[in-house]
């Protein structure tokens, strides 16, 4: 009689599975502000170390304010000749009012000697304000940082010149690395599925669950901290039929920075006692899966399955396969369909995906 080969066995379990989807998405900074000129000029200098941080208030450029600080002298010279003119207006009127009590001069020149006045003291104003906008231009010749963070590289150089063409065009970027934002898009279609489950929620009082995320980098490695759903766009693109999403993530480590193309990883969906088995049990040949199911006389049979997610070491069975079933994990050994084995139980925790 031959001698029956020793088989590893296991039983076909079940679990609550979690349906990950995983959507492409974009790194941005926490706060990604734009550093902009303010004034036509010169950049006379660069007080900042690119890709390094910085902190709110901090020198970051300047432009050359010799053509603004003549704007300033300027608006100091009609400021002073306007006080100058109502000093003139005022005294004046203080001659006429006399006059005119004594119908020396009439109610006409006394009106007009007032109006004199009154329109110096606006010339004042206005020549102040004059001053004050020359004052707080001659301020955006020194750019400083509005917030703290890292700053990337500079768009001008020292000695390149800030003109009217470019005004509004950012001379740099600040990103707050505290945390990062990602954004990605779902399809209509996948909103629709989602915007029903949390109506159904509702329906049923089921408070809605805060929405968490995770993050697998460009190297396939999972970021260790977990973010959350943070925004959801107002509306559909209709180029796209897509929906705009963005999740918060920490970033401790300052490990990620703004444009990472990263994927965003989100629990969509929930299967109830899904039959699952250990992946060493599946047997892969192009587009086919089979495993060797053990019946009551030791006997192996193959069977093709219908394979679904992968959860950690175990596999998904879509079809083909009922829990319970016990199904051989043949590893090295040569197995033909229709051999009588040996059987070794070899129990397989399903929770932790080990064996034991």
């Amino acid at each position: 009689m031959a001698l029956q080969p020793e088989v590893n066995i296991v039983t076909a379990g079940t679990q609550n599975v979690n349906v990950y989807t995983e959507y492409v998405g974009e790194t941005y900074g926490k706060t990604d502000v734009e550093i902009q000129s303010r004034v036509e000029g010169w950049i006379t200098g660069i007080h900042f170390k690119e890709g390094q941080a910085v902190e709110k208030g901090q020198l970051l450029y300047t432009v050359d304010d010799l053509p603004i600080k003549t704007k300033v002298d300027a608006a100091n010279s009609r400021v002073a000749q306007a006080n100058t003119q109502m000093v003139k207006m005022k005294s004046d009127l203080e001659r006429v009012e006399p006059l005119t009590a004594m119908n020396a001069l009439s109610k006409r020149d006394l009106d007009a000697a007032t109006a004199s006045y009154e329109a110096s003291k606006n010339e004042v104003e206005i020549a102040k304000a004059s001053l004050r906008n020359a004052e707080i231009e001659l301020g955006y010749t020194r750019i400083k940082a509005p917030v703290s963070g890292i700053i990337g590289i500079s768009k001008l150089r020292e000695g390149d010149y800030v003109s009217k063409t470019n005004l509004g065009a950012p001379l740099n970027v600040i990103s707050a690395l505290g945390g990062v934002r990602v954004r990605f898009s779902i399809s209509e279609n996948e909103y629709l599925v989602f915007a029903r489950k949390i109506q159904a929620q509702k329906a049923a009082g089921i408070p809605g669950e805060i929405v968490t995320a995770q993050l697998i980098l460009g190297d396939g490695t999972l970021f260790p901290e977990q973010g959350k759903l943070n925004i959801i766009n107002r509306q559909v693109d209709p180029a796209t039929g897509s929906l705009l999403l963005e999740a918060e993530f920490p970033n401790t480590s300052r490990l990620l920075k703004p444009g990472l193309f990263v994927k965003v990883k989100i629990k969509t969906n929930e299967q109830k006692s899904a039959v699952v088995i250990p992946q060493q049990a599946v047997n892969q040949m192009q587009n086919i899966y089979q495993v060797f199911v053990l019946n009551d006389s030791n006997q192996l049979s193959p069977r093709i399955i219908k394979p679904g997610m992968r959860n950690g070491s175990n596999w998904v069975v879509a079809a083909g396969l009922k829990a319970g079933e016990k199904i051989a994990v043949i590893g090295n050994a040569s197995i033909k369909p229709g051999m009588i084995v040996k059987p070794t139980e070899m129990k397989w925790n399903y929770d932790s995906t080990s064996a034991q």
